[in-house]
């Protein structure tokens, strides 16, 4: 923080602004007090407006920087697991082997669902989408824990983010199992938090289900990479929802649901449409070209991004990844993952491609692994929402913490003015 201002000319009137700086990123301008000036500003979209102040993810899209609490996310995909990830973003520190160690039993040991929770999923179609199954369960366990929603006391706020924490892949896994007629796979505590959720996933009760280790760790890398991306639009839906003083439960169904726009958390399952699309690797030319004329609706889904400008530091970890799960699984030559690899080297080569900077993102390259351990494309965003549980935990968790005030956007009124209604 700092005591710069900045000043605002706004017809006869100079408005002074103070000017803040983090730790690191661009400086913000102080606005709130323009309100009373007569004036606010406009910013569809919230792009060029600070909501609030946060600790927890720094984004430098620019130069291809994710820091988790000052963590390069490279370091942590390498080094770490997601539980001590989850950790991390919920304590602000990384735990000592002791913390470690307990955080993991501790979240083993709440993974079980209430029983009377099958019953709610046994009230969707079969053949609703998983995603709407997971918002509503999400949603209905603050039915089952109403005793604990509190969101003043600290110790009531840390057993909710184990219980969502824990039961988040149960959930995720039984919207499977549900969806295509199966038995629900109860969780096991002898098992790591990926491959219980293996486990859950393709596991059935008539003979025993052993993770593949390359999987398990394939997955638990999906689940860190994901696990937070500062205030995107799902967590500033988590955090809008929760300065109303919603439940925790509430507020993270809420991300679910405007995670599951397509402009968000349905990319990697746009990835595959658009192999299923394109069909065979004869036809990746046409496509290309296709992707290169401006005038032609067809895009490439799962490259560049919004946010990073250079590269996503995300799809490098998930790059090696995907072709160690390929050679595992001996998928080199599948026909839509062969598409899908030719597409990559054009991308990495092509000039149009690199000049742009139309890298393959995270997206690209999960999509990729999903699809060869065998989850349909109807799974990747809940897989996704599982994975971000902990970093709206996280950010719900920081601004409830603090001095914070229910969120109120203001507008550009541009509707009829005051007129009177036709008396007859």
């Amino acid at each position: 923080m700092t005591d710069r201002k900045a000043t605002l000319s706004v017809g006869d009137k100079t408005i002074e602004l103070p000017v803040y700086s983090g730790t690191v990123g661009p400086d913000v301008i102080d606005v709130r007090g323009l309100v009373q000036e007569g004036v606010f500003t406009y910013d569809p979209g919230f792009v060029s407006t600070a909501a609030c102040e946060s600790a927890i993810t720094y984004i430098d899209g620019a130069n291809g920087v994710l820091l988790h609490r000052g963590y390069p996310i490279e370091q942590l995909a390498e080094h770490s697991d997601y539980l001590e990830v989850c950790y991390l973003l919920l304590n602000g520190e990384l735990p000592s082997p002791e913390e470690n160690k307990r955080f993991h039993e501790t979240i083993k040991n709440h993974t079980m669902l209430h029983d009377q929770m099958r019953n709610f999923f046994h009230g969707f179609r079969r053949d609703a989408h998983p995603m709407a199954i997971m918002c509503g369960v999400v949603g209905a366990l603050s039915a089952f824990y109403h005793d604990q929603m509190d969101v003043t006391d600290e110790k009531q706020r840390q057993i909710t983010a184990h219980r969502l924490i824990a039961k988040m892949p149960t959930i995720a896994a039984w919207c499977y199992k549900y969806s295509i007629g199966q038995p629900f796979m109860y969780p096991r505590n002898d098992l790591s938090y990926s491959e219980n959720f293996l486990h859950m996933m393709f596991g059935v009760p008539c003979e025993e289900y052993k993770p593949n280790p390359v999987l398990a760790k394939a997955m638990d890398k999906i689940f860190i990479l994901h696990a937070d991306h500062e205030q995107n639009a799902s967590t500033s839906t988590v955090r809008l929802a929760g300065s109303t003083g919603a439940n925790p439960y509430a507020c993270i169904a809420s991300g679910i649901a405007a995670l599951w726009g397509p402009a968000h958390g349905g990319a990697n399952e746009a990835v595959l449409d658009m192999l299923a699309e394109i069909g065979d690797e004869s036809n990746i030319e046409k496509y290309i070209e296709k992707a290169k004329d401006k005038d032609d609706p067809f895009r490439l889904m799962g490259f560049g991004h919004r946010v990073y400008k250079n590269f996503d530091p995300r799809a490098k970890v998930m790059r090696e990844t995907a072709h160690e799960v390929l050679r595992e699984l001996g998928l080199e030559n599948d026909p839509l993952l062969k598409i899908a690899q030719r597409l990559e080297k054009i991308a990495l080569e092509d000039e149009y491609f690199v000049e742009r900077k139309l890298y393959p993102n995270v997206d690209f390259y999960s999509g990729i692994i999903l699809k060869a351990i065998g989850i349909p494309t109807s799974m990747f965003t809940v897989i996704f929402a599982m994975s971000r549980t902990i970093g709206w935990f996280s950010h719900w968790n920081e601004m409830v913490s603090g001095n914070y005030r229910i969120g109120r956007p203001r507008q550009l009124y541009t509707g009829p003015t005051k007129r009177d209604y036709p008396v007859k």
